[in-house]
């Protein structure tokens, strides 16, 4: 395969976040339009199921196989941490010529061999343990303005955890060339805690009580983010 034939790929994955928390799939209170639109032109998996947990939803998709068999079957108490012998996805996309990209949460192992850039990303910035503030964690770090982990490195960035995960994979896809890429871009939110500018969450204050509210004003920033990111693309 020449690399004028490789496809660019790009990995969403939203945290907590069901079937019926987008408008398009029949919620009468939020508002998705650009995943909504996305929808409308995409192929839809409308029959596919995973493991109905953060760790094990992650390791199956990274490695292709059931958690059980991976070894990342729960959340905590050493077992959020794929095997170290499989190869992951990164790994195959890197060994056929990609660029690799890790960008928001990843929830299988802080320590090494199990960190993204052990495991085939070539470029991380992430947080680590299953959320901001879950874990010992840079001071202060509150979803805004914080401290993520750069390449197994501690830097601060500016703004909503969010927008960062999405405005950094835009700048490292950016800055590649022309080699092909793989950017998993996989946000903490809507999970708790439920944290967001007030400008998202305010238009659902009227429908529903605080802490929904909230939940929604997550969604439609990440609905804005995929939007901003579409255009750019």
């Amino acid at each position: 395969m020449s690399s004028e034939t490789k496809p660019n790929v790009i990995f969403v994955l939203t945290d907590d976040q069901g079937y019926g928390d987008l408008s398009c799939h029949g919620n009468p209170v939020i508002k998705t339009p650009y995943l909504d639109a996305l929808r409308e032109e995409s192929v839809r998996f409308t029959d596919f199921h995973v493991a109905p947990m953060c760790t094990p939803t992650r390791g199956e998709l990274l490695t292709g196989q059931d958690a059980v068999r991976n070894g990342a079957t729960f959340v905590c108490m050493g077992r959020s941490l794929i095997n170290p012998e499989l190869p992951t996805m990164a790994d195959i996309f890197t060994d056929n010529g990609y660029r690799t990209g890790h960008f928001g949460k990843w929830h299988l192992g802080d320590n090494y061999p199990y960190r993204p850039q052990d495991r085939g990303f070539q470029e991380t910035i992430h947080h680590p343990a299953w959320g901001i503030t879950s874990a010992a964690d840079y001071f202060g770090n509150d979803y805004f303005d914080d401290h993520y982990r750069h390449n197994g490195e501690n830097k601060p960035f500016e703004g909503y955890c969010t927008d960062v995960w999405f405005d950094e994979a835009m700048k490292w896809i950016d800055g590649g060339g022309e080699e092909p890429f793989f950017a998993y871009i996989a946000t903490n939110a809507p999970h708790v805690p439920l944290w967001v500018p007030d400008k998202y969450r305010q238009p659902y204050l009227d429908q529903v009580d605080y802490p929904v509210a909230s939940f929604f004003g997550m969604i439609a920033n990440i609905d804005e983010n995929v939007g901003q990111l579409r255009q750019w693309l």
